[in-house]
């Protein structure tokens, strides 16, 4: 059964594409490349295997900022084209014809891989991010992702470093200071999934029940953190593989933590490239994991890199995808009351969306709440009107027909309408098509679970009813499953009334840990009589609820004595990989009157190393606000702050430009931003100056 709806959305795909592959089909790319950390340097070539499907005059290659050195068809010189964006080669190409197109080049990329500052061990990460930046910034190929292509990579880095890119590891030749590591993939993809890391590591192998190898890839001096990160990390492949119904796609699975990655994770082909911050010990674990963000990338190797969207039209059949089965792993691991904790919170999320006019999920320019969230609502219901086999059926259909393929919206929804044998223009309108989020329907969704049930109940309720409901139902203090419902309670009550204090009481005396964390997140101010009992969050296993339960009792308690006692109990916590407990207790320790005298310039120099481009990002950013918040910024810290405001990751540069602009408006930072403004290195001279005049 066929579905034709009347919706441009389902065709402004095809408007604008590039037209080449109706000419062009590349098929193979052979990579060789040579990487300086030092230089920051990409060399080497690319050879690319093509059928001309239709005979054509030219062929184009995308390449940002490159020098092109030399250009070969069939082993011959070919005059091309260049303008910095692209290589245009003039050619009668005739149809049915095999050709063999060569790409000598180099280049200093500035995006889409990035080389990052050393680390302690004086070594240079580079890494890449395609999605977003193209490839073609370091590599000549092909920024439409319509163009699926076999891409076997063979990288030169030097021999102190690990070197981890797409496929199976064929070869490793090593030979004086240089080793050659040989990638071979069986299947194409599109470029911007090629991808490469490069650093100091190691790696522990699991197998999936189906044979595929699971490289769990860390830095050598962090192996405490190796298992509470990794976690899971089979159970969820194996999960995944299982509910999706289609054998995971490639040779092998790779994960690679990185320093400063743009974003929580990327689904590259086989290798998934992931934030180092989500590395965390057995107590960070309990706040702070990697499982979403791992089953998320992993179900991305079938849904974006096994079948590919047209166009960010249809980016919500990635993304959706993607949460979804990564609530559905968290579901097996965590329990169904998770689950629909998850699908409550977006829901309220998607619900404060409604009030600004909401987005349409096929929307090219939504936000990111809408693709994954939205998304993963949509797919969640459509399963729920269509009935558990059909929707299995409809899955294996749309990933085994579009394998290696892109794929639009229709065509999956085709899929589904056949296999149910259920018209779903009206579902199709309601949950894709309407920018507003169908926020009644998905309120009947949540009543199918008793703890998303209670939290819609709450909602209702106003705060007396709120503490009735709490008195009346004691077990959810006691049960882990329900302490969302006591944190749903606390955020919405003061610590005033003598009802509403003992709603509190109750919650820090609870053995649930996030029962207490609520306390230490909602309790403010804290009553005198509660004094006793609050710092005794302090030793709670929670980096989160330490955290806050510092900052609150200093803020709170403010007798020397009080604090003293607060900073020694905490002194030696480092919290989680952004040291969240560490930055916090130097700054305390910093202002709290007669705390160690003797340690101060010591405290203070750490604080202050915490800026340098060396650390990750976070840890700057927390240093920054930090010296910000007690006046401590000197000389070295306002270059440091320069320097972050050109950092890739835009969150942390534009922080650290809203900071330098505060800055500049005291006199005395001033000065100091004009007397080192000559020294700076090139590129932040010019923007250093460019600020200065502007404000």
């Amino acid at each position: 059964m066929k579905l034709f709806f009347a919706l441009f959305f389902f065709f402004i795909s095809f408007i604008g594409f590039s037209q080449q592959t109706q000419f062009i089909d590349i098929k193979k790319g052979d990579v060789t490349l040579t990487i300086d950390p030092e230089l920051k340097k990409v060399s080497g070539y690319v050879v690319y295997t093509f059928d001309v499907l239709k005979a054509t005059d030219s062929l184009f290659i995308d390449a940002k900022n490159m020098e092109i050195e030399a250009v070969f068809l069939n082993d011959s010189p070919v005059k091309f084209a260049y303008n910095n964006t692209r290589i245009k080669v003039n050619y009668n190409f005739k149809s049915n014809n095999l050709n063999i197109l060569k790409i000598e080049y180099y280049t200093n990329p500035k995006k889409a891989l990035y080389f990052v500052s050393p680390d302690e061990n004086n070594k240079t990460q580079v890494w890449t991010q395609g999605q977003g930046k193209y490839t073609s910034n370091w590599l000549p190929s092909f920024d439409d992702m319509n163009e699926k292509i076999e891409f076997d990579l063979s990288i030169s880095t030097p021999s102190i470093y690990k070197t981890i890119a797409n496929g199976k590891l064929v070869d490793k030749i090593e030979e004086k200071n240089l080793t050659t590591w040989k990638y071979d993939m069986q299947y194409p993809m599109s470029s911007y999934l090629v991808a490469l890391a490069v650093g100091n590591y190691d790696f522990e192998t699991e197998v999936s029940k189906s044979g595929i190898p699971i490289e769990m890839y860390f830095y050598p001096n962090k192996l405490d953190i190796v298992e509470p990160t990794y976690r899971h990390t089979k159970h969820i492949f194996d999960f995944l593989e299982t509910e999706i119904g289609v054998a995971y796609p490639w040779q092998n699975y790779k994960q690679v933590p990185v320093k400063d990655f743009l974003y929580a994770g990327m689904e590259n082909t086989s290798l998934t490239i992931f934030s180092d911050s989500h590395m965390v010990d057995s107590i960070g674990f309990i706040d702070k994991n990697y499982i979403n963000v791992n089953a998320h990338e992993l179900a991305h190797q079938w849904f974006g890199d096994l079948v590919t969207e047209e166009s960010s039209t249809h980016h919500w059949l990635q993304e959706g995808f993607a949460t979804y089965y990564a609530l559905l792993a968290e579901k097996e691991i965590f329990g169904e009351d998770y689950f629909y904790e998850q699908l409550y919170n977006s829901a309220k999320q998607l619900e404060d969306l409604n009030k600004n006019g909401g987005e349409s999920l096929l929307n090219p320019k939504a936000s990111s709440l809408t693709f994954y969230e939205r998304g993963a609502w949509a797919i969640f219901a459509l399963r729920n009107y269509i009935g558990d086999r059909a929707f299995k059926k409809s899955i294996k259909k749309y990933l085994k027909d579009y394998a290696f393929k892109n794929a639009n919206t229709h065509n999956f929804i085709n899929i589904a309408a056949a296999k149910s044998q259920i018209k779903l223009e009206d579902f199709v309108q309601k949950w894709f098509v309407n920018p507003e989020f169908p926020l009644e329907d998905a309120k009947q969704l949540l009543l199918q679970n008793e703890v998303s049930k209670t939290l819609l109940t709450i909602d209702e309720m106003n705060n007396e009813e709120a503490i009735k409901y709490a008195e009346a139902h004691p077990i959810i203090f006691s049960s882990e499953d329900k302490s969302v419902i006591v944190t749903h309670i606390l955020k919405r009550l003061l610590p005033n009334s003598e009802e509403e204090k003992a709603v509190f009481l109750k919650a820090m005396q609870s053995n649930v840990l996030k029962t207490r964390q609520a306390v230490a997140l909602y309790m403010n101010p804290i009553p005198q009589e509660f004094k006793s009992e609050f710092e005794k969050l302090l030793l709670d296993k929670s980096y989160l609820t330490i955290q806050n339960a510092l900052m609150k009792l200093w803020v709170n308690f403010p007798f020397p004595k009080d604090r003293v006692r607060f900073l020694d109990k905490t002194k030696g916590i480092t919290g989680f990989s952004d040291k969240n407990i560490e930055t916090l207790w130097l700054t305390l320790a910093l202002i709290t009157e007669d705390y160690q005298q003797n340690n101060k310039k010591e405290y203070f120099d750490i604080l202050l190393s915490y800026t340098n481009p060396s650390q990750h990002f976070e840890i700057r950013q927390q240093a920054f606000q930090y010296l910000y918040q007690i006046k401590g910024f000197d000389e070295m810290a306002l270059r440091n702050l320069v320097q972050a405001c050109k950092h890739p990751v835009w969150q942390f540069s534009k922080f650290s430009r809203e900071l330098l602009k505060e800055l500049m408006s005291n006199k005395d930072y001033r000065i100091v931003l004009e007397g080192i403004v000559t020294d700076l290195p090139s590129e932040e001279k010019v923007f250093l100056e460019q600020q200065l005049q502007e404000n």
